[in-house]
This record gives structure tokens, sequence and C-alpha cells, in this order.
């Protein structure tokens, strides 16, 4: 069963003052990847969080998000009244002595002023991190559950593509006696041209036939191409066969190549592209393949 590197999960939990949400968005990379998001309160579990992806998700470009909601009307943000009360008094002083009556306006304009108010930041509670922690591997469960599904359809995909490349190189087989049928006929028409001229050497010609007949031989690629088509379905079974179905798309590659430089016949070259077509499309499947 293979697995697609993309993927999308998301999970929200509530505690008694918050809302968690976490999110986690999967794409195709060659390697990990990790690129997290998180409240400062939460910083100092990067290390951990990074650590529970990297082994349920082995690779890709992992985008991970996680933001609250404060639930009901507490903050932890506060007016620090001691620090409003002077910024006022000075305020008030600077208006009395313009002959002015302090307005709605100018206090609105203290509380912006430096430590007007102050932040009361919450220590991390272990307990509430535990719940938080169950909410991260939910999302990651709903990341695995995207991605079985993908790949499940990317199978199919790949295994028609390779039975059309093993449906594709039995095709050959006509064209191949056909082929060199007509390559020992013009060698000989070509060399009737020029009895007249040189003197022939039959026993020396048939070397020569026999020779270049073996260059255009494509037994050999035939079955290693079928090998190599055999195996790559073979390690579809496998777990995360990503890397391993890329270098053997490279070999099947190779042998689809020599067999179109061998091919020499217009029909045998059709058969070619369409293998060349099939592989194609493979190879953009393996590159999403975990």
């Amino acid at each position: 069963m293979i697995k697609s590197m993309t993927g999308y999960g998301k999970a929200v939990c509530e505690l008694p003052t918050k809302k968690i949400t976490v999110e986690i968005k999967s794409l195709n990379s060659k390697q990990l990847d990790i690129n997290t998001r998180l409240p400062n309160l939460y910083k100092s579990k990067d290390i951990e969080i990074r650590k529970m992806l990297a082994e349920k998700l082995v690779r890709g470009k992992v985008d991970f998000i996680m933001y609250f909601d404060q639930l009901g009307e507490e903050t932890n943000a506060t007016i620090n009244r001691p620090v409003v009360k002077n910024y006022i008094k000075q305020l008030k002083s600077v208006y009395d002595d313009l002959g002015m009556e302090i307005s709605e306006l100018a206090i609105q304009s203290v509380l912006r002023l430096p430590d007007a108010v102050k932040i009361e930041y919450e220590e991390l509670d272990e307990q509430e991190w535990l719940t938080i922690l169950g909410c991260i591997a939910s999302a990651i469960d709903s990341v695995n559950t995207f991605r079985i599904q993908e790949g499940t359809a990317m199978e199919k995909d790949i295994i028609v593509q390779i039975e059309s490349i093993i449906n594709l190189k039995e095709g050959v087989l006509p064209f191949e006696h056909e082929r060199i049928e007509v390559v020992k006929n013009r060698l000989t028409e070509a060399l009737k041209t020029l009895e007249n001229n040189i003197q022939n050497d039959q026993n020396r010609f048939e070397q020569e036939l026999i020779y270049y007949l073996e260059k255009l031989d494509i037994n050999e690629e035939k079955v290693r191409l079928e090998n190599h088509c055999t195996y790559f379905l073979e390690t579809l079974k496998e777990d995360a066969p990503g890397k391993k179905l890329a270098f053997i798309s490279q070999e099947i590659g190779r042998e689809i190549n020599t067999l179109g430089s061998k091919a020499n016949h217009a029909e045998m070259q059709k058969l070619v592209i369409g293998m060349k077509d099939a592989l194609e499309r493979i190879k953009e499947q393996a590159l999403n393949i975990l």
C-alpha cells in the first residue's frame, strides 16, 4: 500500500478558557521539511511537535499551524492603573496651564502610551498540554488518512500505466520479425546493384549481416524491461517505496530508450512513444509517493 505525500488534517479541542485549532498541510518534497507557526505560549514545545511530525509523516513539505480562540471574557491584558493615573495627572496639569478641560479623547490617547496596558503572560499548564497533544495526534491521523486515500487512487493509475508499457512491449513482436526481413532484403538488394562493379564474398556478407542483425536485436531489452516492470509492481506493496520507485522508473526509461534507438521501424517507434508517455505519467505520480 502506498501513501501520497499530499495530505491535510485538522483537529479542534476545547479547554476551560480557550479553543485550540490545529491544521496540518503536507506536500511532496525530497526530504522532510517542517514549518511550524505557534502561539508564543507554546513556542517551547516546538521541538516536541517536530518530533511527532517526523515520526508519523516521515517525508514531505509539512506546514503546521496552531492557534487558539479565547473563550469567555477573560483576558491577560490589564490597565496599569498607577502608570495611567500618573499620565493623566501630568496631562491635566498641561490642560490647566492652557485653560482647557481634559477630554475623553485625551484619556483614550493615554491608554496608547508606553506601559499603560500590561500583559500578564500565562504559564503553560502541563495537563492542558497533554490535551493539546491529543489534538495534534488527531490532526496527524487525519493527514495520514488523506494520504492513504490519495495513495490508493495513485496506485490504481500507476498499475494501469505499467500494464500499458507491458502490453505495448508485447505489441513490438510482429514488427520485430518484419523489421529483420526488411533489413535483410534491403541489404541484399543493395549488394545486387553492386555485383557488376565489385567482387562479392558471400561468406563475408553473411557474417556482416549477422553482426548487423545482432546489433538490432532487442530481446535482451524486452526481458529487462519486463523484469523492471514486475519489480516496480512488487515494490508498490512495500512501505514508503517512493524513492525506490523513482530509481526503478529510471531503469525502465533506459530500456525504453534503447528499444527506440534500435527500432528502425515506424510502427515500433509509435509503440515506444506510447511507452514513454505512460512512463512520464508514472514518474509524475512517483514524485508524490511517500
